[in-house]
């Protein structure tokens, strides 16, 4: 009997550092491959029945699901549908389907326990020496994980050295809907440390300020390029035109998940940061602003469930006493939080007054 394959991996989310087990699938069996093996077990079986039948299955368990019904393998699985949304009223109508209802694969009991009891780990040596980002700091705002078109972007970790030289090698942003581009103004390469005034590359859309970013080098004159990417996404500061709807708090796609509607300042303008916390607890959303330095100035929170409009607090002493948000698309949001931000998502918002 083969294996389950693991090999540590080092997790740059934890402080101090720690290490995860990382298993390593050895192959996916499809649909020929799982008929394949049945029929050779069960000569009785023909092979082309047998991929039948497993698509037939499926297409009744699909059929249970949309008829509101559960379906189980016996000792083996159950599946069934789930409903996520926040209604704030017994009467109010839900929101359409593709963003409440998920499907759900339950583990039997005894399932689990026999895969458990049968499985043999084995430990594989640690992935091969990549450049390892651990932080990346603009210098100038202090802040950690921001794209500052006027700053200056500081990343720790080890391994990173790369020749300045070779054009197959150096560090790379890439936005995620679009816009690659290797950073050439490097004023300091060492194995533990790099800094540079970055060039950032321009995406499709305002609210496309996600970027992502990467190290390639070689450990020899004549070896293997190696590349390693840093965990979390960076962003890019947004201007915020009060009067102008504007996307904020997205990724790569074609529409903003969250935009801004309104608000009101007390100067002619405000920098400010909103954060996103997904709460451990009951899975919504807190919506909050805060002041430009970690651990500073924070407004109330406003728990958010759902698609709809909400108005956030300043905090004390901000030029902007109040900002109105319109969430777009709640579950994706919600989902992008989730993974790849591993719970929080901020964005630098320049918002002044519009004309």
């Amino acid at each position: 009997m083969a294996t389950v394959q693991w090999r540590p991996e080092v997790n740059a989310l934890t402080t101090p550092q720690s290490w995860r087990p990382l298993h390593l699938p050895r192959s996916t069996s499809g649909n020929n491959d799982l008929a394949a093996r049945i029929a050779q077990k069960h000569s009785a079986l023909d092979e082309e029945m047998v991929k039948i039948t497993l698509k037939a299955l499926v297409e009744e368990i699909k059929l249970d699901l949309i008829n509101g019904n559960q379906a189980a393998l016996e000792d083996a699985f159950t599946f069934r549908v789930s409903l996520n949304a926040r209604l704030d009223a017994p009467d109010a109508p839900l929101p359409p389907a593709e963003e409440v209802l998920n499907v759900r694969v339950i583990v039997s009991q005894v399932f689990l326990e026999e895969v458990q009891r049968l499985a043999q780990l084995e430990r594989l040596p640690a992935s091969k020496k990549l450049p390892l980002i651990t932080s990346a700091e603009d210098m100038v705002l202090k802040l950690n994980d921001v794209l500052n078109p006027n700053g200056a972007l500081h990343l720790s970790g080890s391994a990173l050295l790369f020749d300045q030289e070779n054009e197959d090698c150096g560090c790379v942003l890439e936005g995620t809907r679009g816009g690659r581009q290797r950073q050439t103004r490097c004023t300091a390469v060492f194995n533990s440390e790099i800094t540079l005034l970055p060039d950032i590359p321009v995406q499709q859309d305002p609210w496309n300020n996600e970027y992502i970013l990467s190290i390639s080098t070689q450990y020899t004159e004549n070896g293997t390029l190696r590349t390693g990417i840093y965990e979390r996404r960076l962003r890019t500061p947004l201007a915020v035109v009060l009067g102008t709807e504007t996307g904020i708090l997205s990724g790569g796609g074609t529409v903003p998940l969250v935009s801004v509607t309104g608000g009101t300042l007390t100067a002619a303008s405000a920098r400010v940061r909103i954060q996103v916390l997904l709460d451990a607890q009951d899975g919504d959303l807190r919506f909050s602003l805060l002041d430009m330095k970690d651990g500073g100035a924070t407004g109330n929170a406003v728990r958010v469930a759902a698609n709809g409009t909400y108005t956030l607090p300043g905090y004390a002493d901000s030029g902007l006493t109040a900002l109105e948000v319109q969430v777009n698309q709640y579950n994706t949001l919600a989902g992008m939080v989730r993974s790849p931000y591993g719970g929080r998502l901020v964005d630098i918002l320049d918002v002044r007054q519009g004309s």
